[in-house]
């Protein structure tokens, strides 16, 4: 009896295999901007299988009780650590779509301002949480989602994410603020 081989990526470093399925797309949302596209990353299975095993094995042993994600590509990754690790999620949105009572935090972006948003019971004092997005750009929106878990009380064990631009200094003034930080892999120009 035969028996068929199983084809394995051949992935060397996971941080350029993941790397290698981001999407560039110049000038969006406006010209001057290189956008850094996670989603062929999430459409192709092994791709988002290697991601998430990235996250999981980093934090499967780190004693959290909670992973945060970041409106709206911090939900897709943040849902899904938080099932692996056995955690809940707590969504960190943009401001006006939370139904319940809200804590709000102003920042400002690499190309304009925002306000997130996080309910008020979302967690609690002492909480161990994990802080994930998509990308670090110039850490403002990372920075906002950190000071709304320790405004409840929590405790941001590190923040995480899939890119570093750290040309927008996001991930410097992360790191100078205090917050440990980890990211897969990152864009140094254009």
């Amino acid at each position: 009896m035969a028996h068929a081989s199983m084809s394995l990526p051949d992935v060397g470093n996971v941080a350029d295999y993941l790397r290698d399925h981001i999407r560039t797309v110049p000038d969006w949302p406006q010209p001057g901007v290189m956008f850094r596209d996670i989603t062929p990353l999430l459409h192709n299975p092994r791709t988002l299988r290697v991601l998430i095993d990235v996250f999981v094995h980093r934090y499967m042993e780190a004693k959290l009780d909670l992973v945060a994600g970041i409106d709206a590509r911090g939900f897709i990754l943040g849902a899904i650590v938080a099932y692996e690790l056995n955690l809940g999620f707590v969504p960190i949105r943009k401001k006006g779509k939370l139904p319940y009572q809200t804590v709000t935090e102003e920042y400002e972006l690499e190309y304009g301002s925002a306000t997130v948003e996080i309910h008020a019971d979302a967690c609690k004092a002492g909480d161990r949480v994990l802080l994930i997005d998509d990308l670090i750009a110039t850490g403002g929106t990372m920075m906002a989602g950190r000071r709304l878990l320790e405004r409840l009380g929590a405790e941001v064990v590190e923040g995480a994410a899939i890119v570093d631009l750290p040309e927008l200094g996001g991930s410097a003034q992360l790191l100078a603020s205090g917050l440990p930080l980890f990211t897969v892999c990152r864009f140094d120009g254009h």
